[in-house]
């Protein structure tokens, strides 16, 4: 299983960015995928996350703001990021895992700054 994270980048506060998750299988295997973010320094954190039931969680840090969703035709999971903050500056990972393997993709880095 390969996941191939994109949409990272510099953005202005008060800015939009869509990240994307592509699969390299069908989506529907996985029983969770979720997005997460490093900061310098710190351990990777839960961002949100979505079942194959469309349950979502997201951290309070972001709820409201940030919307993930998958797209089982294309097999790519999102994340859709509005009203950026500069706290939100940080390399954003996915995650799929099903029963007890997990899977990640390369990190993108987002960048909010004026």
């Amino acid at each position: 299983v390969q996941l191939q994270a994109s949409g990272g980048g510099l953005v202005q506060p008060g800015g939009s960015l869509r990240l994307s998750c592509a699969t390299s299988g069908n989506i529907l295997v996985f029983d969770i995928m979720g997005w997460y973010r490093q900061f310098p320094g710190k351990e990777r954190e839960l961002v949100a996350d979505i079942s194959r039931g469309y349950t979502t969680y997201y951290a309070d840090s972001v709820k409201g703001r940030f919307t993930i969703s998958r797209d089982n035709a294309k097999n790519t999971l999102y994340l859709q990021m509005n009203s950026l903050k500069p706290d939100d500056t940080a390399i954003y990972y996915c995650k799929s895992a099903r029963a007890t393997s997990q899977y990640w993709g390369q990190g993108t880095l987002v960048t909010v700054s004026s």
